[in-house]
């Protein structure tokens, strides 16, 4: 299984019920994500992986007067590549304002112009994918940075193809060091958290569920998820690092868990509150949603080539949840 960042394993949905739904399910931010048609005749598409510092973008969605990492990186798209209007790009996580990214994966499908326009690109010492990227990197500001540009496999969506995606939530509390330098991808709280009782209540949420209570609902839009890991760590400086998986999120779910799983760990509620907030399917005021900042993307993860079709299809589809 390939991802932005090395292999990884992934749970697959095993006992929900499967109903044919347009449009697929949202991401981090829960904006519509519409489905990718085929690639142009004549054309091409491409997958980028590339990570960004989200400190100063409005997210990542393209947003008239709005600065985004989207707007930016198709903008210098549509420069290097000759065209009139920045190409319109497929992701893997929509994220919201503020929230960061080291393994983001993108694609971009070139007509046949931009395709003629790319191939020129290429060197005898280095090919079209690779002057490509190298081009971005003189073009993009230092707060976004393409890592990989590559020829996409037959079949891949860098949203729908997708198995599983990887978050991670750094938190300083009393008893971690707060280094300045990274004030800007760590929430600093003055309280202390027992990462024993915050790893057991967030282990209790790991499953196919209903995560409504974790989500900002839309219209005709599924809630449920399949939770792979949720689980905490102090890191060597006494960081908590919330580590936070499934197969896909809905609009502001992982800064919701971990709003609801701190509580436990300060001991104002006990270890299976929220395994009930979750069971009530209803937004609950004391499980609030974390500051943005302290939300980074770190990895995507992928099926084999040969499997790429096959898991866009399936992501398609609308989830419930077993009675």
């Amino acid at each position: 299984m390939s991802s932005a960042r090395g292999d990884q394993s992934a749970g697959f949905e095993q006992n929900g019920q499967v109903q044919a739904h347009e449009g697929g399910q949202p991401n981090e931010d829960g904006r519509p994500n519409q489905p990718y048609g085929a690639v142009p005749e004549g054309g091409v598409r491409l997958r980028l992986d590339l990570g960004y510092d989200g400190t100063a973008f409005s997210g990542w969605a393209a947003q008239p007067g709005q600065r985004t990492v989207e707007g930016t990186l198709a903008a210098a798209l549509a420069t290097l590549l000759h065209q009139p209007d920045p190409p319109r790009l497929g992701v893997a996580g929509r994220t919201d304002a503020g929230v960061h990214a080291r393994g983001q994966v993108a694609h971009v499908d070139l007509g046949p112009a931009a395709y003629q326009a790319f191939e020129a690109l290429a060197r005898p010492h280095r090919s079209a994918p690779e002057a490509l990227r190298v081009r971005l990197a003189g073009l993009l500001p230092h707060d976004v940075v393409v890592h990989r540009v590559c020829r996409a496999a037959p079949g891949f969506d860098a949203r729908f193809s997708a198995i599983h995606r990887r978050y991670l939530y750094r938190i300083a509390d009393g008893a971690a060091q707060r280094d300045p330098l990274r004030r800007h991808d760590t929430l600093w709280l003055s309280e202390r958290f027992d990462v024993a009782a915050l790893h057991e209540a967030s282990a209790r949420l790991v499953g196919l569920r209903d995560f409504a209570a974790f989500c900002k609902r839309r219209e005709g839009a599924t809630t449920v998820r399949t939770l792979i890991e949720f689980g905490w760590q102090r890191e060597a400086d006494g960081v908590l690092a919330g580590r936070v998986v499934a197969d896909a999120f809905c609009h502001s779910m992982v800064r919701a868990l971990v709003g609801a799983v701190l509580p436990v760990g300060q001991g104002r509620v006990p270890v299976d509150w929220p395994a009930q907030v979750q069971a009530a399917a209803v937004r609950n005021p004391r499980a609030r949603v974390m500051p943005p900042h302290g939300l980074s993307l770190q990895e995507v993860g992928y099926p084999p080539d040969d499997e790429l079709a096959q898991r866009s299809s399936a992501a398609r589809a609308r989830r419930t949840v077993a009675p």
